[in-house]
């Protein structure tokens, strides 16, 4: 481990930054994340569609891991080069230096960090920083602290990649209350860049961010991946729709933007209507990438 070889404990204790709105530490949420980190990269045409080439002895750092699917991938792919994922759950990052090992990939470690703190690795460590989904728990104010320790610790020409999406569009009704309710439950929480609530708002100011923390050469890809019933992705996206919407019942409640009795019947009606034959959807996403002067 030659970027960090010291990292095992958080930076900081999770209160410093957001809170993910989920509970991590759930069982459930861990087999959502693997079977999402497949789902993402095959839907988006692979681990790096966006970077040409990759050196082959680069160091990688990925940001809020989960349970390290992109990294293990990664790390296989690039056997000479070096992948660290990083993540707050001490739970997940076990889990993912466990498969790591099962693998015989000792060339992939993962260590327990708070990215909204300064990150235990030397400057200009790495050739290319990922991250997936961080605005389920990023606040706004906590995106230009953390781009510039990315700046930190990249090399001169050395890559961020940022990966976001919005909720998606659909036919189904309960579908896109559900989504609305947690937009304005991330609002309510002081996660969300959306002026009025009613979006996460985070894919628009992804590239003026990095343009912001003085990254060059920033750049946008868009994807689309059509879940309606009857196509591929149907089946797998409905799961992981479906049980990220029961793990964010508490925090739909605890925000106070409905009613557990509410929430449950919607969850309900939603599952339904995401089943039946005529249902059509959509999911949304962008990736911004800069190079570091």
């Amino acid at each position: 481990m030659s970027a960090a070889e010291e990292p095992t404990a958080p930076s900081q204790p999770a209160s410093e930054g957001g809170t993910y709105f989920i509970d991590a530490e759930e069982a459930a949420e861990l087999a959502r994340l693997m079977q999402q980190d497949r789902l993402v990269t095959e839907a988006m045409g692979g681990l790096l569609p966006e970077v040409e080439t990759l050196p082959a002895t680069a160091q990688v750092l990925d940001l809020a891991c989960g349970p390290g699917g992109w990294a293990l991938e990664l790390a296989f792919h690039y056997p000479e080069a070096e992948v660290i994922g990083v993540d707050l759950s001490p739970s997940i990052v076990e889990y993912a230096n466990a498969q790591a090992r099962s693998r015989n990939l000792s060339n992939a470690h993962f260590a327990v960090m708070n990215i909204t703190q300064p990150l235990a690795f030397s400057d200009a460590s790495f050739d290319l920083i990922n991250a997936r989904f961080l605005a389920g728990f990023m606040r706004p104010q906590d995106w230009p602290r953390l781009l510039a320790e990315c700046r930190r610790l990249l090399k001169p020409g050395g890559l961020l990649r940022l990966t976001e999406s919005e909720w998606g569009l659909t036919t189904s009704p309960a579908t896109q209350r559900y989504y609305a309710l947690c937009s304005e439950a991330l609002k309510r929480a002081g996660q969300s860049f959306s002026p009025d609530g009613h979006l996460l708002g985070i894919t628009p100011v992804l590239a003026p961010l990095l343009r912001q923390a003085g990254f060059n050469e920033v750049r946008l890809r868009g994807g689309v991946l059509e879940w309606s019933s009857g196509t591929p992705y149907h089946y797998s996206t409905f799961k992981n729709i479906s049980v990220m919407f029961d793990l964010l019942k508490p925090f739909l409640v605890k925000t106070g933007v409905a009613r557990a009795e509410e929430v449950n019947a919607l969850y309900q009606q939603a599952v339904a209507e995401m089943q039946a034959d005529d249902f059509f959807a959509v999911w949304f996403w962008v990736t911004a990438w800069g190079r570091q002067p």
